[in-house]
């Protein structure tokens, strides 16, 4: 009887605790001043009947599955929304209907329980969006915002989060230029903007933002060439661990940042712990699988080949000569070599196991992760890529709930053993004749014979078996936010962040990668570089939110503090003794440093933001923020940029509600902005000196520029959004104008000067306008049954708006002004020349010479459209999803070389010249003539064609076990999952790689793998 006692007590007390401590959104089922109303204190085992209505926004709803969790005893609610079951005081209700967000509501002895469902698509406009400095519902944004979640992320076979936006989001391009694991893609926000688009000096980057902390997103440069163009700062992220990636496009969502959102911004959310009493929950997930290159070109085969050779030395009247034509003469007229399977037709072999846990209480709450991913490399040899990845979040408040602080680190390694190989790589693959001498002897040892035939090729396999390479990344993102409210309607918070990246690759080039007649004559070599960067950055803010009238007003003012720094050191050794000494640099008879930097970089800024919104129908949001940069000249070292946004939604308009009953919401919003850039180098504007050769001497490098300056966005969009018959369909459509200004460029010099360059500010705009539009549907939505589908589509249009005098810079033949950055400057094709058989092209002027006043033709090589649909198909607890995403774009096609020579050639080519496919090819000769026609037709309207392709991006395929078999076995969750990614491309583009049209690159590799994600 005492312990009896003693138990209800307890409970007492419990319930006490639950009702006045445990914050609102986890028990907001509760009524509000009558938590006891219906609590009895029952047994935990004793039955009785619970009783209550479910409904939603539009009343009662009939139908809804009410099931006690862990068991197969439950009840639907009848045509009145109403439910009676019987249940004990430790069971846990689960309220389900297909289309709407299930509840899972603890009994706590209650007698009735009423429960609101919540659609899933009406959720998507309740859905807090992260707009960076600040949170925002979906159906209130002023700001055009972009999101992908976890559910699209953490499953997928990818290494980098911005894969995965591929295809996905109206007014975003990601290009994948390589299929090497770790490669950074090509991300455009709306297009370019710059004039500045190299590798190392790319004026058209997106801000990075992770967890509020901002990372450099310059590729990392350095180590094996194959790594086209550099690596992704964002490799080494946990996908698992991400909760949300936004993009932030129009000036309303990027002017906030100022100088740092000219090109758009990329917000990363990492996962936080759940609290408020939860157990603490374990999660893990793992899946294996392959990956192939999803493309190789269509080359020829020997015969094809041969037929081809021997036609060039007939047209040119000669015999074949053993020094000129060995593949005619020396090498096996039968054997056939497909280099594409040998070099990069391997078989990626892939694992990744990722596990985490996370709870907390009513205080605080944590989640602690780590992943492992392991990636087999398509090349020959065992090399592959590895990634560790570690993370914490932490958050905890007082009881008073006025103080909160969250903690967020995550760490990654990763390590690549990518061939160290040149950029020749891929090209050597398309290159070497199909009958070109074998790898190995009999023996397994490397073939060498033949190859000494020719003095310009190599045993293609050697460099890779006699190369040495390691690349390892270390990176770290930590982040504390603290947080007071000072009253009720004032908060101040202060957040800092610390990055710090470090790459080291090293490189071992061993003298037996070539042929032995030519190693006497060379020496072992060795290359190391060594890259760091470390960013820190603080933002004291003052928050304040309040009712105001008929409306809220809500604002910030804050500060920011950052500065980073970045070291590079590139080392060289060669001569060593012998291969054994190789790792020893000491040991080097030659030792050079050819990159050998520091820098460092401040940037300082004040802003502030104000949004009112009015009866939840009328929104203003006004931000403006103060830059200054240690990157630009004392005279102009600060700017400033702001924007307005404004939104309406018409469909809250009593008129429109009774003149249009279908349709459930409508918004028309619209922004203006500026925004600005200081993507460059540091220290710019400054004089500088290098040493001279002799001793005691330095010469001038660089000018000075006082008034080196920002560029500038101005950015204008207008946009309206539509929800019909209860947003089973909702279509989005945005028109924006972004114009970039006072471009930053190096700015040539006559050479009298001695210089080539000074930095500087050029008059030139460029302007991108574009559609886009965004589609979702409900298509079908019943108890068993349900299929969604999300369609986006781009309409693009980039321009060189004006630019003064171009004639007279470095860029008088790169671009044309009124026409896209992206072009090909054209000969026009005007056929054969009946004389000698060989391309002719329009001569202009007529003067006798070929020259870019001849290149008259001015090709779009940019995308015309993009977009992706994506379908999200759903019976029980099967699960399937497909997205697809497509490009229409022309290309040039890929330069493969002079058909004739000891080379190979596409077959496209090769039917063409057989007159089996309409189109002219000129006689085949290796003679200056032919050779020179031939170089004028590769960069003419004609050797342009379609490059558009649509591909299914990914495939998902998934089943989740029912609640009762979860119970026996001691699961809350268990899922088996089966991925494809690059499935299938459809394209008429004989290129390797479709979406880098004209590169030599591998692209992304198609893979599928399986695995099981389970939670307890």
């Amino acid at each position: 009887m005492k312990n009896n006692l003693e138990y209800r007590g307890f409970m007492r007390l419990c319930l006490l605790y639950i009702c006045f401590l445990v914050p609102p959104p986890y028990f907001a089922h509760f009524p509000h001043g009558h938590c006891f109303k219906d609590v009895s204190i029952l047994e935990p085992q004793q039955q009785f009947t619970i009783t209550g209505t479910v409904s939603d926004t539009y009343g009662p709803m009939p139908g809804v599955h009410v099931l006690i969790k862990g068991s197969n005893k439950g009840t639907f609610t009848n045509d009145k929304g109403g439910y009676s079951i019987t249940v004990t005081n430790k069971d846990i209700l689960v309220f389900s209907y297909l289309g709407y967000h299930s509840r899972e509501l603890p009994v706590l002895g209650r007698t009735t329980l009423d429960v609101e469902m919540l659609s899933e698509v009406t959720e998507l406009q309740e859905v807090e969006v992260n707009a960076g400095y600040y949170t925002v519902k979906e159906k209130e944004r002023t700001g055009s915002i972009s999101r992908v979640t976890a559910k699209e992320i953490e499953l997928q076979p990818i290494v980098s989060p911005l894969e995965a936006l591929q295809g996905r989001m109206a007014g975003v391009e990601v290009i994948q230029q390589s299929g090497v694991p770790g490669s950074a893609p090509i991300i455009r926000i709306r297009g370019q903007n710059s004039l500045r688009n190299g590798t190392t000096d790319n004026g058209n980057l997106p801000l990075y933002i992770i967890d509020g902390v901002p990372v450099i997103s310059t590729p990392i440069t350095g180590g094996s060439n194959m790594y086209l163009n550099g690596i992704d700062p964002l490799t080494t992220l946990n996908l698992a661990n991400i909760k949300s990636v936004e993009v932030l496009k129009d000036a309303d969502a990027t002017a906030i940042y100022g100088s740092r959102g000219a090109n758009g911004v990329v917000l990363v959310t990492t996962k936080k712990g759940e609290g408020y009493f939860t157990k603490t929950k374990v999660e893990a997930h793992m899946y294996s699988g392959f990956g192939t290159a999803s493309n190789k070109m269509d080359l020829l085969n020997t015969e094809q080949y041969l037929r081809l050779r021997k036609a060039v030395l007939a047209n040119d009247e000669r015999e074949p000569d053993e020094s000129t034509d060995y593949d005619l003469l020396l090498w096996d007229q039968n054997r056939y070599t497909d280099w594409q399977e040998e070099l990069f037709g391997g078989t990626s072999m892939i694992t990744d196991l990722n596990v985490s846990a996370s709870g907390g209480s009513a205080t605080t709450s944590f989640r602690l992760g780590g992943s492992f991913h392991k990636e087999g490399l398509v090349f020959p040899g065992d090399e592959q890529y590895q990634k560790i990845t570690a993370g914490l979040n932490l958050s905890h408040r007082s009881k008073n709930k006025k103080f909160r602080v969250t903690v967020s680190a995550n760490y990654g390694f990763d390590k690549s053993g990518t061939p160290a190989y040149d950029g020749s790589f891929y090209s050597t693959a398309l290159s070497l004749p199909p009958n070109a001498p074998p790898i190995y002897n009999d023996d397994g040892s490397l073939h060498w014979e033949e190859w000494e035939y020719s003095s310009n090729l190599n045993n293609p396999l050697a460099a890779i078996l006699n190369r040495t390479a390691t690349d390892l990344g270390y990176n770290l993102i930590a982040n504390m936010g603290l947080s007071y409210s000072v009253l009720n309607v004032l908060t101040f918070k202060v957040n800092a962040g610390h990055t710090y990246l470090n790459r080291e690759f090293k490189g071992l080039f061993s003298k037996d990668e070539y042929r032995p007649d030519l190693r006497e004559f060379l020496n072992h070599r060795s290359t190391e570089s060594h890259r760091t960067r470390k960013s820190s950055i603080i933002e004291p803010q003052l928050v304040y939110k309040n009712k105001l009238g008929n409306g809220s007003l809500d604002g910030l003012i804050g500060m920011t503090y950052q500065q980073n720094e970045s070291k590079s050191l590139q080392v060289s050794g060669e001569g060593y003794p012998s291969e054994a000494l190789i790792k020893d640099l000491s040991a080097a008879e030659v030792i050079s440093i050819s990159d050998n930097k520091y820098t460092k970089y401040r940037y300082n800024a004040v802003f502030a933001r104000f949004g009112y919104n009015w009866k939840q129908r009328y929104f203003v949001n006004i931000t403006g923020r103060r830059d200054g940069s240690s990157r630009f000249g004392p005279n102009k070292r600060f700017a400033n940029f702001g924007a307005i946004g404004a939104a309406w939604i018409f469909s809250e308009d009593p008129f429109v509600k009774r003149s249009i009953p279908f349709l459930s919401f409508g918004k028309l919003r619209g922004s203006y902005g500026t925004t600005g850039s200081d993507q460059i180098g540091d220290y710019g504007y400054l004089d500088s000196y290098e040493a001279t050769r002799g001793p005691g001497g330095l010469y001038p490098t660089q000018l000075f520029n006082p008034d080196y300056s920002w560029e500038v966005n101005k950015k204008l969009e207008v946009a309206l959004e539509l929800g019909i018959l209860e947003e089973s369909v909702h279509l989005g459509t945005s028109w924006y104008r972004n114009r970039s200004s006072n471009q930053l460029v190096g700015f040539p010099l006559p050479s009298i000067t001695g210089f080539g360059s000074v930095q500087a500010n050029l008059p030139a705009t460029v302007q991108n306008t574009g559609w886009e539009f965004e589609l979702s549907t409900a298509n079908i939505r019943s108890r068993g049954f349900n299929w969604q589908t999300h369609l986006n589509l781009t309409f693009p249009n980039n321009k060189l708006v004006s630019f003064p005098d171009i004639d007279q810079t470095s860029y008088a033949n790169t671009y044309r002004v009124g026409h896209p950055l992206n072009i090909g400057l054209l000969y026009k094709f005007d056929g054969l020349d009946p004389e000698t058989g060989y391309y002719r092209m329009v001569d202009v002027n007529e003067d006798g010479r070929y020259d870019y006043t001849d290149r008259i033709i001015v090709k779009n090589l940019g995308s015309k459209y993009f977009g992706g649909i994506t379908n999200t198909i759903s019976y029980k607890g099967l699960g399937l999803s497909f997205s697809m995403d497509f490009v229409v774009k022309d290309g040039l096609n890929y330069p493969l070389a002079t058909p004739g020579t000891i080379s190979q050639q596409s077959i496209e080519f090769y039917k063409v010249w057989q007159g089996t496919e309409g189109d002219v090819v000129q006689k085949l000769s290796l003679t200056n003539a032919a050779l020179s026609a031939y170089r004028r037709y590769r960069i003419s309207d004609r050797f342009t064609s379609d490059a558009s392709f649509l591909r299914l991006n990914n495939l998902g395929i998934s089943y989740e076990f029912p609640d009762a078999v979860l119970d026996r076995i001691g699961f809350s969750t268990c899922k088996l999952f089966l991925q494809g990614r690059n499935l299938i491309t459809l394209t008429r583009y004989n290129s390797l790689n479709v979406e880098t049209p004209g590169d030599s690159s591998i692209p992304s590799l198609r893979t599928i793998t399986l695995g099981i994600q389970l939670q307890l």
